[in-house]
């Protein structure tokens, strides 16, 4: 599986999101738990480690749950 690290996702967005990470605590939690998730689910895929579809299902709920904050964020 192809990772996606939020700096692929919103290139756009690289600078500000730079800026929010030092000057907002709740978009930098939001930030390293969207990479934490994101690097669990890549352990999943790779084979490095065994789970469930359901866990895997809602670890991908998860992440996007956390991509979707993290860009309304980004747009204002």
């Amino acid at each position: 599986m192809e990772r996606h690290p939020l700096l692929n996702e919103f290139p756009e967005y690289t600078e500000k999101m730079h800026t929010l990470k030092t000057s907002d605590n709740h978009f930098k939690k939001l930030f390293d738990e969207y990479h934490e998730v994101e690097h669990e689910i890549n352990k999943y895929h790779s084979g490095a480690e065994a789970t469930t579809d359901e866990h895997l299902h809602e670890l991908k709920a998860k992440l996007l749950f956390i991509k979707d904050e993290i860009f309304a964020m980004l747009k204002n």
